[in-house]
């Protein structure tokens, strides 16, 4: 028996997908291998059928594993979506379909709000602009939640076209009405997943992430766009090509 204890700000369940995704990390188990069985990790870990179930039930939903009725459950394996950083979002579809994947936008905000000093500054917004668009909403992978993206959006385009953006990625809605994003300031950077964002992309609290700070500007340098898209890094990653 194992003298497996979880932290107490963790729920136990957590704290055991923790545990065997860490098994997972570490190629104890390959794509394609069966875990133990529940009456195994159960002795294991010494905790109850149901805890063990929630904790498969944990890496099910990220995608790390799947069940099979009759077998057992049996590692999956893992994909990432890849886009360059050259042309972000733009040909995002294109890219997730040649990797054999689904991507699927899911709208969960998109209301206009005051913004802050620091949207207000990023956007060079006019005194009178007393409001921008916000919008946040899931990239679904294969129908696991692969990134969420935080957007402010200025507001003349938000209320034009906020019904296409609700349903659709942001920068191919903007080019098909000939609106033409000429650079993109990036910024990569990590931290840790407070609760909303450990909820939102079913993850750990204090997991890891990966944050990619974005401006999108027009031909006449004006900011359309800023915001924030937050993933793990075992469901979406970045490629740059960076030439002399």
């Amino acid at each position: 028996m194992s003298n497996f204890r979880s932290s107490q700000s963790v729920p136990l369940h957590l704290s055991i997908s923790e545990q065997i995704q860490a098994w997972l990390d570490s190629g104890k188990y390959q794509p394609g291998d069966r875990l133990p069985s529940e009456t195994q990790l159960m002795a294991q870990f010494a905790v109850s059928r149901i805890t063990i179930r929630r904790a498969i039930s944990n890496l099910i939903q990220q995608g790390l594993v799947q069940s099979q009725h009759g077998k057992g459950v049996f590692v999956t394996k893992r994909r990432r979506a890849i886009y360059s950083l050259s042309s972000p979002f733009v040909l995002f579809n294109e890219d997730i379909q040649r990797q054999g994947l689904t991507m699927t936008v899911k709208s969960l905000v998109f209301k206009p709000v005051t913004p802050s000093d620091a949207v207000r500054k990023t956007l060079a917004l006019s005194p009178e602009v007393t409001q921008v668009y916000l919008q946040k909403k899931f990239f679904l992978i294969n129908q696991v939640a692969a990134a969420l993206d935080i957007t402010y959006i200025v507001p003349d385009l938000g209320q034009a076209f906020a019904e296409e953006l609700k349903k659709n990625m942001t920068f191919p809605i903007l080019e098909t009405h000939g609106i033409s994003i000429d650079r993109i300031e990036a910024i990569l950077s990590s931290r840790q997943a407070d609760s909303e964002i450990a909820a939102a992309l079913e993850l750990s609290l204090g997991s890891p992430i990966v944050v990619y700070e974005h401006t999108a500007y027009t031909s006449n340098d004006r900011p359309i766009l800023c915001g924030e898209t937050l993933s793990s890094g075992d469901r979406l990653s970045y490629s740059i090509t960076l030439k002399k």
